[in-house]
């Protein structure tokens, strides 16, 4: 079994990247590749760049690395209650490729941030939204109060409570 995890953020020090790379280790006898949303920059999406170039190699290669996951971890930033511009275009980019970013897979979608409500804003947005990009949403998880309850240097959730409910999702999955 293959799983893709990404943060929807460009964040060097993404804690929603921290997120994913710790969930995906929760899954038992699998294979994780960790991608980093800056491995895929590209220009502003506009239909004038579209003509200009057609479709973009970096989109190409991020919809390949989709086509090989059996399973989909997915953790996204919350900017202004929205996806990040940076996870925004890259979407942007691979749906003129093909509308099924996502490509029917399982996803497990998550968001955190440093406030109390852990990317909820977002993380609604995207249960509505994914689906149309050909998600597949099995489960979802938010994080509250990252600072609180992430140790960054043992790299897990330092709540118990709220670990053991990730560990119960992903037992499932």
């Amino acid at each position: 079994m293959k799983i893709i995890a990404f943060a929807g953020s460009n964040s060097q020090n993404s804690i929603n990247k921290k997120l994913a790379t710790y969930t995906a280790s929760l899954f038992e006898n699998a294979e994780v590749e960790v991608l980093d949303l800056n491995d895929f920059q590209m220009r502003l999406f506009s239909v004038d760049i579209e003509t200009e170039i057609g479709q973009h190699p970096l989109a190409k290669v991020f919809l390949d690395k989709i086509a090989s996951a059996d399973i989909l971890v997915v953790s996204l930033a919350e900017h202004n209650g929205n996806y990040s511009a940076a996870f925004k275009n890259i979407i942007d980019w691979c749906s003129r490729i093909g509308a099924k970013v996502f490509q029917e897979k399982p996803m497990l979608l998550l968001a955190t941030s440093p406030g109390a409500r852990g990317g909820m804003s977002v993380l609604e947005i995207a249960k509505n939204a994914f689906p149309r990009y050909g998600a597949i949403i099995k489960n979802t998880f938010s994080l509250p109060s990252f600072n609180d309850n992430f140790d960054v240097e043992k790299g897990k959730i330092s709540n118990i409570e709220l670990d053991n409910q990730l560990k119960e999702i992903v037992k499932k999955f």
